[in-house]
């Protein structure tokens, strides 16, 4: 039996009070019809207020009696990821790629998480992937883009001379790119250094950052 939420006049906000009449509704749809699709938007509503052991159970058990309902699993992973299950959510993540379907949306998590854990190759290819899909997709254009220069300088870049050589791929030096705002060279000086040591906690913060300020370029103030 699932656990009402508090209700408006509470002291919830007017957000809060939206989200729950929302569940109220699903879990009401779900009880009337217990065998429907109702488990998927009531997991997903549960997931967004932070009741995310419910999430998950409820996905768990919809997907025991839908196996191939890609959209339970998405919310599953999504679930997963808020309780910091990162394996068990990229599991859940590739088990819906194994499945045969085309989604953007599973390409471009995995694609993340790959990309956040050090591992270029695959990363690169679920970014791809999840732009292909998704032409709309630009965050996973640009990513793919940065990854795909596999630590080389940028075409035209003023500091191609130095960034052919290793002395300068270093930590120090990627980092003072990115403060002068040469993002680009500045990513591929930290992605030579993961393909290194894909374990390397710095590069992998500095590639985000380079690569959250290259977006947000592209997307103008």
């Amino acid at each position: 039996m699932v656990q009402p939420v508090p209700r408006a006049g509470s002291g919830v906000a007017a957000d809060d009070a939206a989200q729950a009449a929302a569940i109220r509704r699903h879990e009401e749809r779900l009880a009337r019809d217990p065998s429907s699709l109702a488990f998927a938007p009531l997991a997903d509503a549960y997931r967004k207020v932070g009741r995310t052991q419910e999430a998950i159970r409820l996905c768990r058990e919809g997907i025991d009696r839908f196996p191939h309902y890609t959209t339970a699993r998405l919310i599953l992973a999504k679930a997963l990821l808020d309780d910091g299950q990162v394996d068990e959510a990229s599991a859940a993540l590739e088990a819906i790629v194994a499945a045969g379907a085309r989604d953007a949306e599973t390409h471009r998590m995995l694609g993340e998480l790959h990309r956040k854990a050090g591992r270029l190759e695959p990363a690169l290819g679920h970014l791809e992937q999840a732009a292909r899909l998704d032409p709309g997709d630009r965050e996973s254009r640009l990513a793919a883009e940065m990854l795909r220069g596999r630590g080389q300088a940028p075409e035209g870049s003023p500091l191609a001379g130095l960034l052919g050589d290793d002395t300068f791929a270093t930590e120090t030096f990627g980092t003072v790119c990115l403060e002068q705002g040469l993002v680009d060279e500045a990513a591929q000086i930290f992605l030579r250094r993961l393909n290194k040591d894909t374990g390397d906690p710095v590069a992998r913060e500095r590639l985000e950052q380079a690569l959250r300020i290259k977006t947000q370029r592209r997307k103008g103030p």
